[in-house]
């Protein structure tokens, strides 16, 4: 049963997300950095964000608090990696593409029969 919720969950968040088109930021700040004014504009980028953002905010209340701060730190990585690929649309898809099998990975160790 509790199986079945958490997956139900977890496909309602994804269609939820591929109906928004907004970044985890703000596109319209000054301050945009070349990776954030690339996913801003790159719809599929956006998307991506959006889809990894929800995973994250999802896992983050499933999880414990020593493997929430663990996934965290991880996420603070994955920024910066994803910064260094400044305004490259491939680098940058091939972040999101990454960041999202980690995510989904994460769910379905916590999403397995005990």
């Amino acid at each position: 049963m509790r199986s079945n919720h958490l997956a139900a969950i977890f496909v309602f968040t994804f269609v939820m997300a591929g109906t928004s088109h907004a970044a985890s930021f703000d596109c319209e700040a000054q301050t945009l950095k070349p990776d954030e004014k690339t996913i801003c504009d790159v719809r599929a980028l956006n998307d991506a964000d959006v889809k990894m953002v929800t995973t994250f905010d999802l896992l983050s209340g499933l999880l414990a608090m020593g493997a929430r701060g663990t996934m965290q730190d991880q996420q603070t990585e994955w920024l910066k990696k994803r910064q260094a690929c400044g305004a490259d649309v491939a680098c940058l898809t091939s972040s999101y593409e990454e960041r999202l099998k980690v995510l989904n990975d994460t769910y379905k160790q916590i999403n397995r029969p005990l």
